[in-house]
């Protein structure tokens, strides 16, 4: 689920800038990437729009340690955060172009056009280690985790890029929609039985919907 929070008072053109807890709607991790800017209230609020606001993002959606998170803070050179994340927003602008593209049906696509994620994937300097998981309630067992290599600011875009092929490979595109709100430019996976969703949340925007017609019953209920 996800909150709103206080929208804050920063903006960067008419967006606003927030650090504020992000949306995680989608059922999908890479689409909630794409939904990292989003109208929650009035003004478009980007959720990575400066390097801070994207190592925020990352931990909320839990595609990277924290303690890794830490050292990227920790060691970075002055911009070089906020550039990374400018490269994010591209490539958020990028597979939201191709989603757009295809989503309302079974994907049908040519390789060629996912050649900028296969790009940012073949830089992956990713490892499988052995381990021993000891669980309080079981014994101790061995098993393979992938770990990654975290050498730079750049290797954060990474598990977004894994995310995004996750949604390519796994997911219905006839599945994906748009909520139905006036403004709202969420998108997600409906994975409802029948298909049925049409808002991001019933909270929000699906509650705005029944309001709206209560209102539009009433109005037409009152004497001429």
């Amino acid at each position: 689920m996800y909150g709103y929070g206080t929208i804050a008072n920063l903006s960067i053109g008419s967006k606003a800038v927030t650090h504020e807890p992000a949306l995680f709607v989608a059922d999908a991790v890479g689409l909630d990437f794409l939904n990292s800017i989003a109208t929650p209230v009035d003004v478009p609020v980007d959720w990575i729009a400066d390097g801070a606001g994207f190592l925020n993002w990352l931990e909320q959606a839990r595609l990277v340690p924290r303690d890794v998170l830490a050292s990227m803070r920790a060691r970075a050179r002055p911009g070089e955060l906020d550039r990374v994340a400018a490269r994010a927003r591209e490539l958020r602008e990028w597979f939201r172009t191709f989603v757009l593209r295809h989503a309302g049906a079974p994907l049908v696509a040519d390789i060629a056009e996912l050649a900028p994620l296969n790009e940012l994937l073949a830089r992956d300097q990713s490892h499988a280690v052995l381990v021993v998981h000891d669980d309080a309630d079981a014994a101790a067992h061995f098993a393979i985790e992938r770990r990654r290599r975290w050498t730079s600011p750049e290797t954060l875009l990474l598990p977004i890029g894994e995310a995004l092929a996750e949604v390519v490979a796994s997911e219905d595109f006839a599945d994906i929609k748009a909520c139905e709100g006036p403004v709202c430019t969420l998108l997600f996976v409906d994975h409802t039985r029948g298909r049925a969703r049409r808002w991001c949340s019933m909270a929000i925007c699906g509650n705005r919907a029944k309001q709206a017609a209560h209102r539009r019953r009433r109005k037409a209920a009152k004497p001429r």
